[in-house]
């Protein structure tokens, strides 16, 4: 954590800055917020002695609930022995916080009394004396980096910057490799990295570094905002969230570009070559790699990030140079998908793409449908409704069908935009139309499902639930399959609406179903996908995943894949509900996937475009600048998606 103190202030040295209250949340300044007040810490003056042998000579830094005291062990009479005094003060008003917080404090010395490495600093002493505790440090001569950083007055040679790098790596490494179970250090940044005269690196303040937490087993958020990796926010600490702050802390040194005060996981806006044009390709991959939102495509570990730096320094074998420029290349990022063309519209895209007659039609929030040319993206037509347009186009012989939020259904001509015919429900349609043998499908938020004839715009029949109908339907040869927001999952008859059978979830079901093989797959917001019988309704099996299940299922050779609002895209065995496999994007997944040629692309609200190999692992992800809930359209090896960024997106598969 950091010092109660202007960025850059102490220097001179030191061996471990103060540690905050170890349960404070992140703060935009990098600096803690505790829960309880804290009082001022009374300060010793130069000359106190503790231990009869520990003699205050100045102070280095004052923190939430410590202060570090430059000091000198007397016992050593012929020589000078400097060491650096961390003393713990009690702020808190309860008893249980000073428990936690001296808990904390024994934590991290005997976490340092534990560990043996040139750059962590040794431990001399611990005691407690006057109702306060003391550790006595290796005193470690030198700046920290970010004082190093504001001396500069600019980024930081790149070379020393990497050589830098490399040490952090051997120690990260080092922690990494500890047993029982790694230590992740969890606040890496450049006010915790001391730099001393002849450029040796030396980590301090080890106050929140622990063992794995895994994310079943929550933790307080902790960290610096601007260098924490995503997934700390979420209480999981890996070693995968060291690598990503080395990152932020080495994009720091070389751009200049404080990331505590950008909004955070948006180092993508903030190209390293666009504050330092003059770093090296090797560099840049690096750093970028470090960087990565998703903890999978980041450095696998310490050591092969090592490995990469020692090539881009020119210093390792050449073998190891080699594969170290293997490794970069082939890291996923969002240059590894070709941009055939992005088409910007007025207002947010959360329309799923529909592709007939060489054009791509979405609807958009800013009220239009739009159609575009599918091979350049050039703007061919669009047509205004009267509300915002969530609701994903349909085609059907020349004609497109869309929901509007003004409540009305509309029939356009698919080549020249021009209206057919409307058809007017009680409330906005945010259900996409669904065709088959001319009659359209579709719900409205006036709770009901309408059967409209396609050609005339006239009602064939509706059905009336209880709750808005925000599903899309599913037809076989008998039935219509759709969810309410009452929590059932209906099946109607296709010809006149008569109820067939509803099954009930714990939640509202805006999940739209699939229909194979006379299995309904269907999510809910109850956390759970159904396999529900489609003659009589009842559940075959049921799979809970970490949240909602909004997405819509897509059903591939044998196998079931849905995204979650818990982050997760599930691959699910369609006989008995187990899980295959699942990839975890850390953030809401409400894009229904699409699989195509043995890939799975969806969107997620992380701004990403995934495409996942059939196994589950990364092949690519495109960023774009917003979140993306639409979902995927595949046409001659060309995905088709919208974004909330207000851009419609053509991206080679």
């Amino acid at each position: 954590m950091a010092l109660i103190k202007k960025p850059g202030t102490t220097k001179g040295i030191a061996a471990s800055q103060p540690t905050p209250d170890t349960n404070a949340e992140l703060d935009p300044q990098g600096t803690t917020t505790p829960g309880a007040a804290k009082a001022a810490a009374p300060v010793m003056q130069p000359g106190v002695v503790l231990q009869g042998r520990y003699t205050i000579e100045g102070t280095l830094g004052v923190g939430g609930m410590s202060v570090v005291y430059r000091g000198r062990d007397m016992r050593f009479k012929e020589v000078v022995r400097p060491c650096a005094i961390k003393e713990m003060y009690q702020s808190a008003p309860d008893s249980g916080t000073r428990l936690l917080n001296l808990k904390n404090f024994e934590r991290e010395s005997g976490l340092l009394a534990t560990l043996t490495h040139p750059a962590i600093p040794k431990v001399y002493d611990f005691f407690e004396e006057n109702g306060r505790v003391y550790l006595i440090l290796e005193l470690i001569p030198g700046q920290d980096l970010e004082t190093v950083l504001d001396e500069a007055g600019g980024p930081i040679d790149e070379r020393r910057v990497l050589h830098w790098a490399v040490q952090l790596c051997d120690v990260l490494t080092y922690l990494h490799q500890q047993q029982p179970e790694p230590i992740v250090f969890r606040d890496l940044k450049p006010s915790n990295i001391m730099v001393t005269e002849n450029d040796r690196i030396v980590l301090i303040d080890f106050g929140i570094a622990r063992g794995l937490v895994r994310a079943d087993k929550k933790g307080t958020v902790i960290g610096t905002e601007g260098y924490s990796p995503p997934e700390q926010y979420r209480g999981v600490a890996e070693p995968g969230g060291d690598i990503y702050a080395l990152g932020a802390t080495l994009h720091h040194l070389l751009t200049a570009s404080d990331p505590r005060l950008e909004t955070p996981f948006t180092f993508h806006e903030r190209p390293l070559r666009q504050f330092n044009p003059a770093l090296s390709d090797a560099c840049v991959a690096i750093v970028e790699r470090a960087l990565e939102y998703d903890m999978t495509a980041r450095w696998q570990s310490a050591a092969e990030m090592r490995e990469a730096l020692m090539a881009a320094l020119g210093q390792a074998p050449a073998g190891a140079t080699r594969r170290a420029a293997a490794q970069v290349a082939a890291a996923p990022r969002s240059s590894q998908t070709e941009l055939v063309w992005k088409f910007k519209c007025e207002d947010e895209v959360r329309s799923s793409p529909c592709i007939a007659n060489g054009m791509v039609y979405v609807g958009c929030y800013d009220t239009n449908i739009y159609a575009v040319g599918l091979e350049r993206g050039d703007f061919r037509w669009k047509y205004a409704t009267e509300g915002g347009i969530s609701s994903s186009p349909a085609f059907w012989q020349d004609m497109v069908y869309i929901g509007s939020e003004d409540g009305a259904v509309y029939a356009l001509d698919g080549r020249r935009g021009t209206l057919r015919w409307s058809f007017r429900t009680g409330k906005p349609v945010r259900s996409s139309p669904r065709i088959d043998e001319r009659i359209v499908f579709v719900g409205s938020d006036d709770q009901h499902l309408y059967a409209i004839d396609g050609l005339r715009g006239t009602l064939i029949w509706k059905y009336r639930t209880w709750m808005p109908i925000r599903s899309s339907a599913a037809m076989d040869s008998t039935s219509v399959y759709f969810g309410g927001g009452d929590g059932y999952v209906y099946a109607v008859a296709l010809k006149n609406g008569a109820i067939l059978w509803k099954q009930r979830t714990q939640q509202p079901v805006i999940s739209s179903p699939t229909c194979v093989d006379g299995i309904v797959y269907v999510g809910s917001m109850d956390n759970q996908l159904y396999a529900l019988d489609s003659e009589g309704g009842w559940p075959v099996w049921k799979f809970r995943t970490g949240h909602y299940v909004n997405s819509s299922p897509a059903f591939v050779d044998g196998r079931v894949y849905v995204g979650s609002v818990d982050g997760a895209l599930y691959c699910i065995d369609a006989k008995n509900g187990r899980q295959v496999w699942k990839y975890e994007t850390d953030s809401q997944i409400t894009s229904s996937p699409r699989v195509e040629n043995g890939r799975i692309y969806f969107g997620a609200a992380d701004g990403f475009i995934y495409a996942l190999e059939s196994g589950g692992s990364l092949a690519w992800k495109y960023e774009t600048g917003g979140p993306v809930v639409s979902s995927p359209t595949i046409n001659d090896g060309v995905i088709y998606i919208g974004s909330m960024d207000q851009h419609l997106y053509a991206l080679r598969a």
